[in-house]
């Protein structure tokens, strides 16, 4: 049988001393995936990438050209293989679920340390623990961020603005000592007040309201929608403090 003809494809792309290209080396591990034959050409300085740029009339770099065509950068590159381009503005729920599974995942790992199951009740507890800090630690990336968001859905926050910077650190410290079963005191009334407003102004925006809005939960540049996902943030807290002053004396953690 005659052998398959190699496809050749030509890639240019910045490779400096000072910076080489992210986009340009994953163009070139796509290509060479996909059984291309590749003729890289690195562009060493800034002059010379004008000079490219200028001459095919492109903006950036890398570029590829295939059988004598220009394909265009690395998204035109996916698009032409038939491979899956991501619309950098679409909704999208993946970080809280990375969030939440790594939460999970933690909470399973303690249990199992501390009580050799993974059954325990205080896998359970942990697991809402754990998720109140990793989402306070997504909000505390960009305080300022997730204030400016923040205070397009929620209640307090648009009467008093400074809410918005004080609810991250709220929901760390709650999370953090009910991690160590610790001054219940203030993570119960803490948890209660921070959820029950939040809770509140999530089903007022979302479902009276009927607006279409980003979330703030995991900071202020995500583009998880506004719904159930910060609906369901918000009455974690609250099932969690209500459970803490419910529990059975002498129940574990």
């Amino acid at each position: 049988m005659p052998a398959t003809a190699v496809r050749k494809a030509e890639l240019y792309r910045m490779v400096m001393p000072e910076h080489t290209c992210p986009w340009g080396l994953k163009a070139l591990d796509l290509l060479k995936r996909e059984g291309f034959e590749v003729e890289d050409h690195h562009l060493t300085s800034r002059e010379e990438t004008d000079i490219f740029k200028a001459r095919h009339q492109v903006e950036t770099t890398p570029q590829t050209f295939i059988d004598g065509k220009r394909v265009g950068g690395y998204d035109d590159l996916r698009g032409y293989l038939g491979k899956e381009v991501k619309d950098k503005d679409a909704v999208t729920y993946t970080p809280v679920i990375a969030l939440f599974g790594m939460a999970l995942a933690m909470a399973l790992a303690a249990s199992w340390a501390a009580y050799g199951s993974v059954l325990a009740v205080a896998a359970a507890e942990w697991f809402v623990a754990f998720a109140m800090c990793l989402l306070a630690l997504q909000k505390l990336k960009d305080v300022d961020g997730f204030a400016t968001m923040f205070l397009n859905y929620d209640l307090l926050a648009q009467r008093w603005v400074p809410y918005g910077k004080v609810y991250p650190f709220a929901e760390g410290l709650a999370g953090i000592l009910m991690v160590a079963g610790a001054l219940m005191w203030i993570s119960i009334p803490v948890a209660l007040f921070i959820g029950g407003v939040g809770a509140v102004s999530v089903f007022k925006a979302v479902y009276v309201d009927k607006r279409e809005l980003k979330c703030a939960c995991v900071g202020g540049d995500s583009n998880v929608p506004l719904g159930f996902v910060s609906l369901t943030e918000n009455l974690m807290m609250v099932g969690m403090a209500v459970w803490m002053i419910l529990k059975p004396a002498g129940m574990g953690h």
